[in-house]
């Protein structure tokens, strides 16, 4: 298989986040330029800020980081976020009383209810007079502890704490969703290690051990394309890749296949040197090869055919994996993708088109075409970029 390298494609990008807040700079001048409109804005924009550090949890760093905006939400003089076990930041005026934000926090961490504190200092100029501490939770969990410090605690204090926090709360609330999806994401992986190995490994040792005799230097090269072929399966960083890197490894799997099969496996590659770099989900095609293998060709008489192609669509990647082989009922297809029933030997379709949909929306799940006896064909559309999806 050969890969062409040399075209470089640049592109310039606009965020999701840059376009809305053009639209809502030029909204401000559309809606009139009026105190309350102009608060508005503001807050919105200041909340936009606030999320981003927060979806990657309650920690230290996201809680610095949002520590400023969650402040000038509140209007106090100081905050605080504490995560029960330690004190995670103290952003504002007085920052003497840092040390004892988290035993401020202890009675709310204890039983879960809002307090409201007398703060004694001895500095005439401090404006820390009073706390009002209010709780965190994620999932009906108290993870935390939020506290707005001020020269009085007023009922406005008060209901902007208790606002805050739950804007606090749903995105903690995010990021336990965003945790979940990755970890279903590497459990679904892990899934397709286990269906894809026994199988190959059975067949490729038996076919590597067939050439020690005969021809030994044949035998070391599949031995080492086996290695390089199982250290890319096996790997344990990165939900994403780039097509370039799947193909490379689907390279390595038909070398070790047409070792096995000869010349009675055929394959046709087409690919477009554009769309090597594209991130793609780890291990959404080499299921797909294998299944062409597994399902389309090993039963069969005489030369089987697969032909893959992977083209420029522009905004997106269109990619087909295709088999001459036995097929498949189309009926019982779709039961297999919808989970009602388990597929022969595995779980790749359903678990390739289960980790597209979560990653790129329903809308780019698998398309498959065959029919008993009439090969089968799938195919796929990913979006060049994603936001979330990245090789790194």
């Amino acid at each position: 298989m050969e890969y062409l390298v040399g075209v470089v494609v640049v592109a310039v990008l606009v965020s999701v986040p840059s376009i809305v807040l053009w639209r809502v700079l030029r909204g401000r001048r559309e809606l009139g330029t009026s105190p309350a409109e102009r608060a508005t804005f503001e807050t919105l924009h200041t909340a936009s800020l606030a999320g981003p550090p927060l979806r990657a949890g309650l920690t230290a760093d996201g809680a610095e980081r949002a520590s400023k905006h969650l402040r000038a939400l509140l209007g106090s003089a100081a905050l605080a976020i504490t995560d029960g076990e330690r004190l995670l930041v103290y952003d504002g005026a007085g920052d003497h009383h840092a040390s004892q934000a988290f035993e401020h926090a202890a009675a709310t961490m204890k039983d879960g209810r809002i307090q409201v504190l007398t703060i004694d200092c001895d500095l005439l100029e401090c404006p820390i007079r009073h706390a009002v501490v209010v709780p965190l939770t994620t999932d009906d969990r108290l993870v935390g502890a939020l506290a707005a410090y001020g020269q009085n605690a007023s009922a406005g204090l008060v209901r902007a704490a208790q606002e805050v926090a739950g804007w606090v709360d749903s995105q903690l609330e995010l990021a336990e969703l965003d945790r979940s999806r990755t970890l279903l994401m590497e459990a679904e992986v892990r899934a397709l290690r286990a269906q894809i190995s026994p199988h190959f490994i059975y067949n490729s040792l038996t076919t590597i051990a067939s050439f020690v005799r005969t021809d030994p230097e044949r035998a070391r090269e599949l031995l080492l394309e086996f290695a390089d072929f199982t250290r890319y399966s096996f790997r344990r960083h990165g939900e994403f890749t780039t097509l370039a890197e799947e193909l490379r490894s689907i390279d390595r799997y038909l070398i070790l296949e047409r070792a096995r099969f000869g010349d009675q496996l055929q394959v046709t590659l087409r690919i477009a040197p554009e769309v090597l770099p594209v991130a793609v989900p780890f291990l959404c095609l080499q299921p797909l090869v294998e299944n062409a293998v597994r399902h389309g060709l090993e039963s069969r008489n005489g030369v089987g055919r697969i032909t893959i192609i992977a083209e420029d669509a522009g905004a997106e990647c269109s990619i087909s994996v295709e088999d001459d082989g036995l097929g498949m009922d189309p009926e019982r297809l779709r039961r297999i993708l919808a989970g009602e029933v388990a597929p022969m030997g595995g779980v790749g379709l359903a678990n390739v088109d289960e980790r597209l949909r979560q990653v790129y929306g329903d809308e780019y799940g698998l398309v498959v075409e065959t029919g008993t006896g009439a090969g089968t064909k799938v195919n796929i559309r990913l979006p060049k970029y994603h936001p979330g999806v990245s090789a790194r």
